[in-house]
């Protein structure tokens, strides 16, 4: 790759010098090339510094999948600065909490997100300055070519060091709050090592991200296929028959989506007829699957499948399951419902929450990871980093699982409540916080339940309050006046009490299990 010292800069460096005239982003129609991508990052590592942008400092990005995410990202990089891409699904108060948070000095908005510029400059100091993409005109904000067109395309030489937060990546709490996971150019550096020596991607290779880049699948996967220097087929949002589309009109070698892509895309009519050929590998993870989704998906794109499990804080994915283990109907075909095996250079235990110990191969305990991909900690958030990393280096997943006499690991359940609905992590508590102030509800659990499309979905259990009544359609209308859409029950059980232990906690696995009975597998 010839990139001798490791760095998001470095990457559109090296590439603008060594291959200067080949594609680095294909979007729609626009191609980009390496020589141009460096280009225009350096024209906004100027504008950043014109605005007093330096080392450390935060950029907030909240749009949809756009080749100007990656100027911002590298362009920031120049100069040592650190792009927090939000999930544009979130509601206004909810990017309010996270611009604060990170204490954003700019941010740059998509053309269909230009509400939240006012929303947030009526309520929030920070960021102090706006920029819209396209050609919208916005109170309070700055075109992002206007604001570029000033400046130079000057690189001001920033070098990273390897701990250095290469980017920054915000994961909703238990208590309903999100956390920025810092993750350090060592840290992207070692995912990246699993694109080349384990899926097959090299600097021939035509890598489609779909996935948004406020995820890890979408940032940290397009990065694997950027540092290697090859095009980069860029969608903007999902949408099942485009796909299809893109990985044949581009000749497609490799991507990455997960297990809901994999059925809605397999569902077009006339899927199975297309030229996917060119395909060397689907990776897919993030959520459960199911085995007629796989088996459905392996049918129709015939290419080699690769599943994996791992964590934003994680960088991405630390385990896989290889594709000789994919085998649906044969006799190794329980290995479907596992994780696979962990990277070389990544260690795990199964370790009792209680006491730290280790559990015994097939016994299940919480699954903990050591590696160089572990996060460097949560932004600003001392406590909850000590929470989630040990002093000696190992990260507590709140996943539960169990090793078999092979070494493949099986998750069973999560330790902790979250839901992963089609990749997406839901925390119950943020619900239930929204639920709580429903007239009619006296008490109320949010649990996941499974979901053929998204792997699994929140459901509400509710108490009513003595004589009120509700409709189980408006209780989750209300919800989503307040809360992102995804975040929001799809169904609603009343309950006249909820089960609970002696000191008071809701016992959510008794709430589970009738749904969840006869599947071994509930962890993405």
């Amino acid at each position: 790759m010839g990139i001798s010292h490791w760095g998001l800069a470095e990457v559109v460096r090296t590439h603008g010098r060594d291959r200067p005239g080949s594609p680095a982003i294909t979007y729609g129609s626009e191609v980009t090339t390496w020589s141009r991508l460096d280009e225009r990052s350096s024209l906004v590592a100027d504008a950043l510094i014109g605005l007093g942008v330096g080392a450390g400092d935060r950029i907030g990005f909240v749009g949809k999948n756009t080749p100007e995410y990656f100027e911002l990202l590298f362009g920031a990089a120049k100069v040592g600065a650190v792009m927090v891409a939000i999930n544009w699904r979130l509601k206004s108060a909810e990017i309010q909490f996270i611009a604060d948070d990170a204490g954003a000095k700019v941010l740059v908005v998509g053309e269909d997100f230009t509400g939240v510029v006012g929303e947030l400059r009526e309520t929030r100091v920070t960021p102090s300055t706006y920029m819209v993409l396209g050609s919208s005109e916005v109170a309070g904000a700055l075109p992002y070519e206007d604001w570029l067109s000033d400046h130079q395309p000057v690189d001001p030489g920033h070098v990273a060091e390897p701990d250095e937060v290469a980017f920054q990546l915000y994961t909703s709490g238990t208590t309903g709050l999100p956390k920025g996971a810092m993750l350090s150019n060592a840290n992207v550096e070692s995912l990246n090592a699993a694109g080349e020596s384990m899926f097959g991607i090299n600097e021939t290779s035509i890598n489609l991200v779909v996935l948004p880049t406020f995820h890890i699948g979408g940032a940290g996967y397009a990065l694997i296929g950027m540092a290697l220097g090859c095009n980069t087929i860029l969608l903007r949002d999902f949408d099942p028959a485009r796909a299809l589309e893109a990985l044949s009109q581009h000749r497609v070698t490799n991507t990455f989506f997960v297990p809901a892509m994999l059925a809605f895309m397999s569902a077009v009519p006339g899927a199975s007829d297309g030229d996917y050929s060119s395909l060397r590998s689907i990776i897919y993870g993030a959520s459960p699957i199911t085995d007629e989704t796989l088996k459905a998906a392996m049918r129709t794109f015939g290419c080699d499948f690769f599943q994996v499990y791992g964590l934003t804080e994680t960088t991405g994915a630390i385990t896989q399951l290889r594709p000789e283990d994919h085998d649906p109907d044969g006799p190794r075909s329980h290995l479907l419902r596992s994780a696979g095996k962990p990277f070389d250079w990544v260690e795990i235990r199964l370790v009792d929450p209680e006491t730290g110990g280790d559990r015994p191969t097939g016994e299940v305990g919480e699954l903990w990871t050591r590696s160089r991909q572990n996060m460097k900690g949560y932004w600003n958030n001392d406590e909850a980093t000590v929470e989630a990393v040990r002093d000696d280096g190992w990260l507590r997943t709140g996943d539960a699982g169990y090793l078999d006499d092979d070494g493949y690991l099986f998750l069973t359940d999560r330790v902790t409540d979250m839901i992963v609905s089609g990749g997406e992590n839901v925390y119950p508590a943020e619900v239930e916080n929204v639920l709580s102030a429903h007239p009619a509800i006296a008490d109320v659990a949010v649990i996941g339940v499974p979901d053929p499309r998204w792997g699994e979905t929140a459901k509400a259990v509710v108490v009513l309050k003595p004589g009120a009544n509700a409709d189980p359609n408006e209780i989750v209308a209300f919800v989503r006046e307040r809360i992102a859409h995804f975040k929001c029950p799809t169904s609603v059980d009343f309950i006249d009490v909820l089960p609970r232990n002696p000191s008071g906690k809701v016992l959510k696995r008794e709430l589970r299990e009738p749904y969840w009975e006869g599947r071994e597998r509930r962890v993405g």
